[in-house]
């Protein structure tokens, strides 16, 4: 029986393209001498994809593969992947939660630790033999006795909390609906949250419900002594009000692990002092990486060997009877 076609729509990690390789007919879109021909040519043929959020698969690239049955993405945030034109052509959509929850609420603490503490600036004193002048100024920052809101609780969110617990931190939460089985604060409004609170930090999916969501009155309700931690997605904050905000000391400080139009960082953000910048790593390691890297393709490999998704994301037509096995 033939192997089933794949459209790979950029590079992937070594150890996803030899998997691939080996398990399907595969047609990478982005390195084609005449990328539009090939998905001409091949795409009434694709029954599977395998893509990121460094792709786009949007509606064109599905309409052009009548057979498509199911689109593997790699990361949590999937908002490159037109998840509810998929749905409407009964198309599955996965992506990879939980294998990197807890790497990344492990680099979201230790980025508001280095924001609120200083804890990267305090280096970069001592390699520039800045202590033999003088030590490190006292800083403002601080968890003693703070409040928290956690922008977007979902798995991540909550793996963050935990750890907000067990540092004596006061939670509150933002979401589109209150979590029955939680008794913290919760609010539907994210400014009124940011009057609330001494810390913001966002796990915000990417988006058009959250662009540009934590804008100046976000900023401005957050004041002078507010810190916010942004470890979702890029597009959730304002960069130019954040910017701004940081420069007028609106906010005391900000740390970022994601920007609006990553890799490229804003110069007059980088510019500033008192914000902690990361180039997007919340998940970055071996073990993580692989991790996800191997839910892609068991994603796919489950599918069509027994028409069963792994991880269906909340708006794919599945619902866990479906059989698609030759």
């Amino acid at each position: 029986m033939s192997r089933p076609i794949l459209f790979q729509t950029g590079p992937m990690m070594a150890m996803i393209e030899k998997q691939l390789r080996d398990s399907f007919e595969v047609h990478t879109i982005w390195n084609a001498t005449d990328p539009e021909k090939l998905i001409c040519d091949v795409g009434p043929n694709v029954r599977g994809i395998a893509t990121s959020a460094f792709s786009n698969t949007g509606r064109e690239l599905i309409d052009a593969c009548p057979k498509l049955e199911i689109i593997s993405s790699f990361g949590v945030g999937y908002n490159t992947v037109d998840a509810p034109h998929a749905a409407n052509k009964n198309v599955i959509v996965t992506n990879t939660p939980d294998v990197l929850t807890e790497e990344v609420a492990d680099t979201a603490w230790g980025l508001l630790l280095m924001t609120v503490r200083e804890l990267s600036a305090a280096e970069r004193h001592l390699r520039s033999e800045g202590w033999l002048q003088g030590p490190y100024p006292l800083t403002r920052g601080t968890l003693q006795n703070k409040r928290i809101g956690i922008a977007g609780l979902g798995r991540i969110g909550k793996a963050i909390a935990r750890r907000a617990v067990a540092s004596g931190l006061k939670i509150s939460y933002f979401g589109r609906n209150k979590q029955s089985d939680l008794n913290w604060p919760f609010y539907n409004d994210l400014e009124t949250m940011a009057r609330n609170v001494d810390i913001l930090l966002a796990v915000l999916p990417g988006g058009n419900a959250t662009d540009k969501i934590i804008g100046q009155s976000v900023l401005q309700a957050l004041g002078p002594d507010g810190i916010l931690i942004n470890v979702g997605r890029g597009t959730a904050v304002d960069e130019t009000a954040l910017i701004q905000a940081l420069k007028s000391e609106t906010i005391m400080s900000a740390g970022l692990d994601v920007f609006e139009n990553e890799p490229k960082v804003p110069q007059s953000l980088m510019d500033l002092n008192n914000v902690v910048l990361l180039p997007h790593v919340g998940s970055a390691s071996v073990h993580t990486r692989d991790a996800m890297g191997q839910l892609v393709v068991d994603n796919l490999r489950s599918w069509f060997k027994s028409g069963q998704p792994l991880t269906p994301v909340a708006e794919t037509p599945f619902d866990g009877e479906q059989n698609n096995a030759p």
